[in-house]
């Protein structure tokens, strides 16, 4: 398999985990939503980037 493709795949495990963790996080609490991103092995960094400082969060694409 190639590379870079196991990669993007990865890359987007993990963004549609972190879209999700914020959606919890908006419905549940911020407890929830690390404890579903540490589930679905989102960096610690990540997380605390994108539950505790919202303004740091990337642009989406579209």
């Amino acid at each position: 398999m190639n590379v870079s493709l196991l990669q993007q795949r990865s890359d987007e495990q993990c963004s549609a985990a972190v879209n999700r963790g914020i959606l919890v996080q908006s419905s549940f609490n911020t407890v929830c939503a690390i404890e579903y991103m540490k589930s679905h092995n989102v960096a610690p960094q990540v997380i605390e980037r994108v539950l505790l400082h919202p303004e740091l969060r990337r642009k989406s694409p579209h």
